[in-house]
């Protein structure tokens, strides 16, 4: 199983892009910074509405609505992510914010505070046999969701702290305008324009992600001026992974525990297990930007999600493989999917 891990690390290229736009910015610092040559905050906050115009422009609404009926599963995950997993952070804050920076464990209460991915839920739990139109559904109203609670799940928890960043009216604002208001216009233009999007789909999955890695850049120029990898070392990349590591695990060990204690269904405990326990970097980097605005440690913040996204993905990317293969040992002549037309699927994007 490493080696397969390895070898999937290896081929992915946002991976080694991510590690090349920290390097650039440890290099670099001064060119992506705040009032840098390169105007961070106009090119990030125009990549911002692109990919999220074109994140609405590929969402089928009919596969959106396909979803509905399955209100108790959809109030599990919600739950997960906006409840159980919030919860998780007290005892993680008791137990290691000692040893933890200040600005890292900020960055894991936003970790625990961001809404589900859209694409990889939805193709962990097609790979899977799960129950595909309700995970879309989940995924996507995570994601609505998140731009209110979010903002406000951090001011709850922080109240008397500080982000550094926009008040909460401020932030909800900000986030609407940048990820909301053009994931509707590409919800409307569909009709016109859906098509042109999926027949051209690799290339938007391809600028989604160099989009991240812009965002990711202009971060940590920003928090390498202020001194990030001067006052940190690599123990903070120890203490990020396994940090990230131990979320992952407890997110799939209670979703996996609480779907099966609730008689779900097995294609609606593949649902929640994967919609549950995963976190957005698509939302989370350029909703960072908003949130924390010019706090010096915005690298740390972001850091947890970094990791946590390439966690995910290579672990549930193993268990949607095995989850497959006991469906196919169970019923080798069953399709679990069988009907389901092939243009209500999402693109694949790694976000």
């Amino acid at each position: 199983m490493i080696g397969r891990v390895l070898r999937k690390m290896a081929s992915d290229w946002f991976l080694a892009g991510m590690i090349a736009a920290v390097l650039l910015a440890a290099a670099f610092p001064t060119f992506g910074a705040a009032g840098g040559a390169m105007h961070a905050d106009v090119v990030s906050n125009a990549g911002i509405f692109a990919v999220f115009f074109l994140h609405g422009l590929a969402l089928s609404t009919r596969s959106l609505v396909a979803g509905l009926t399955k209100v108790k599963l959809h109030l599990l995950v919600q739950a997960l992510t906006f409840v159980i997993f919030p919860l998780l952070y007290f005892p993680f804050r008791w137990a290691f914010g000692g040893i933890i920076p200040e600005g890292l464990m900020l960055g894991f209460l936003y970790l625990c505070a961001l809404p589900s991915t859209i694409s990889s839920s939805v193709a962990m739990t097609a790979i899977a046999k799960g129950n595909v139109p309700a995970a879309i559904f989940n995924a996507t109203l995570s994601s609505l969701l998140g731009i209110v609670l979010t903002p406000a799940i951090i001011e709850l928890i922080q109240a008397g702290g500080s982000t550094g960043g926009l008040s909460f009216g401020q932030a909800v604002v900000n986030i609407a305008t940048l990820l909301l208001l053009p994931f509707v216009l590409g919800q409307v233009a569909r009709p016109v324009l859906g098509n042109l999007a999926s027949r051209y789909k690799k290339y938007i999955n391809t600028f989604d992600k160099l989009v991240i890695l812009i965002l990711v850049y202009s971060s940590f120029c920003d928090s390498t001026a202020s001194g990030l990898w001067r006052d940190n070392g690599l123990s903070v990349i120890a203490m990020t992974l396994a940090g990230a590591a131990l979320f992952l695990a407890v997110a799939l060990f209670v979703s996996s525990r609480v779907a099966g204690w609730m008689g779900f269904s097995e294609e609606d405990r593949i649902t929640a297990i994967f919609c549950g326990s995963k976190k957005t970097l698509a939302s989370g980097v350029p909703m960072a930007r908003l949130l924390f605005g010019a706090h010096p440690a915005l690298g740390l913040i972001v850091l947890p999600i970094m990791f946590y996204h390439q966690l995910q993905l290579f672990v549930c990317s193993i268990m949607a493989g095995r989850f497959a293969d006991r469906f196919n040992k169970a019923a080798p002549s069953e399709n679990a999917f069988a009907g389901m037309p092939a243009a209500e699927t999402v693109p694949v994007r790694s976000a």
